[in-house]
């Protein structure tokens, strides 16, 4: 595949920045295989599911995932941590948990030069982080979050503490439990690339499931990447070229769900309180970008916007309660959006 780039730098010649991409590229397509043959030594199915999972982590963007309890969402997001030989830290989020026992905290200390306050660092400083159950603990904690996902830092007392690159949060949230929840800002819904909805699995898969974990230990998880290839990752994602009439095709998809503006679809003004802000097309863009890499293209298709439509969208659009009332999902919405907006046309 070719791989273009932008300018090098100045002591890097074209022909070596071509290379390097290049080589980042077939590490990125060829490791595609071997981390499917990883983690399906413990996860069974949901391919698309770990697809988005993985398109995120290329892009450098944080996830939510939705599910049942019982569907292994802790244990796909520790094996791909182990994958990318990733730092990875579990925060169980209940009623009484605080904001320092997340970002950490300052405590006294003696020290050979008197006593002083000293940060200790909480759980957030670590490459990957699963925020288990983020919907159980009140908006304030949540809130503790929010600069750590928007700005990759933690200030504590006036002092900036800059977190590991690269560093990923990955939430989940139960969708049947509504007693002793909080649903998550809107402010904080949007930090979030994708919003995953993991389903349960298909007989055949479930049987399969049962059969592996009532009869022996799973295989180890082999670590394929560092935190260092991650990074290049992220960088040769954002370095894929994208056509404006693909940029612009997102920009529409994104505008068409807000409600009451020029142009908008009538069944988005019945349905529809609020829509989704630009962050949705940048995310959208960003995914197409890392998608159209696994597949080992350098372009972005339609087709790649398309496919993350629903993730992107389904989080970052409320709905009103006249499409409560007639049984309307954002899924609903956001199928009729695909066929409403038009597609894209090569600027002449």
């Amino acid at each position: 595949m070719s791989i273009p780039t932008t300018d090098p730098a100045p002591t890097s010649s074209p022909a070596a920045a071509y290379a390097v991409d290049r080589d980042t590229a077939e590490r990125l397509i060829s490791g595609r295989v071997r981390i499917e043959t990883e983690l399906a030594k413990v996860i069974v199915g949901q391919r698309e599911v770990i697809e988005q999972i993985m398109i995120a982590l290329l892009a450098g963007g944080h996830c939510l995932i939705t599910g049942a309890p019982g569907l292994a969402k802790t244990l796909l997001v520790k094996s791909i941590a182990q994958i990318f030989h990733l730092k990875f830290q579990r925060i169980q989020f209940t009623p009484d948990l605080m904001p320092a026992d997340i970002t950490g905290t300052e405590i006294l200390q003696d020290t050979a030069s008197g006593r002083q306050m000293t940060f200790v660092r909480g759980p957030v400083f670590a490459n990957m982080i699963l925020a288990d159950e983020i919907n159980r603990t009140p908006p304030k904690t949540q809130a503790a979050l929010l600069e750590a996902m928007q700005e990759h830092q933690v200030t504590a007392s006036g002092v900036r503490h800059v977190l590991q690159e690269p560093f990923f949060v990955l939430a989940t949230q139960n969708p049947i439990e509504m007693e002793g929840t909080y649903p998550l800002p809107e402010a904080q819904l949007d930090r979030f690339m994708f919003n995953v909805v993991m389903d349960y699995l298909p007989e055949n898969d479930e049987v399969q499931v049962v059969s592996q974990t009532t009869s022996s230990r799973p295989a180890a998880i082999e670590a394929l990447f560092s935190g260092e290839d991650v990074l290049q990752f992220n960088e040769l994602v954002r370095r894929v070229p994208v056509a404006e009439e693909m940029v612009r095709y997102a920009v529409r998809l994104a505008s068409l769900s807000r409600p009451n503006q020029t142009g908008t679809p009538d069944f988005v003004n019945d349905w529809v309180s609020w829509g989704a802000g630009t962050r949705a097309a940048q995310f959208l863009v960003l995914g197409a970008k890392a998608r159209a890499l696994l597949r080992g293209r350098a372009h972005v298709t339609a087709e790649d916007i398309q496919a993350l439509a629903a993730p992107v969208l389904r989080h970052r659009i409320l709905l009103n309660y006249r499409a409560e009332a007639e049984g309307t999902r954002v899924e609903d919405v956001v199928k009729r959006l695909l066929t409403a907006t038009p597609l894209p046309v090569k600027a002449s």
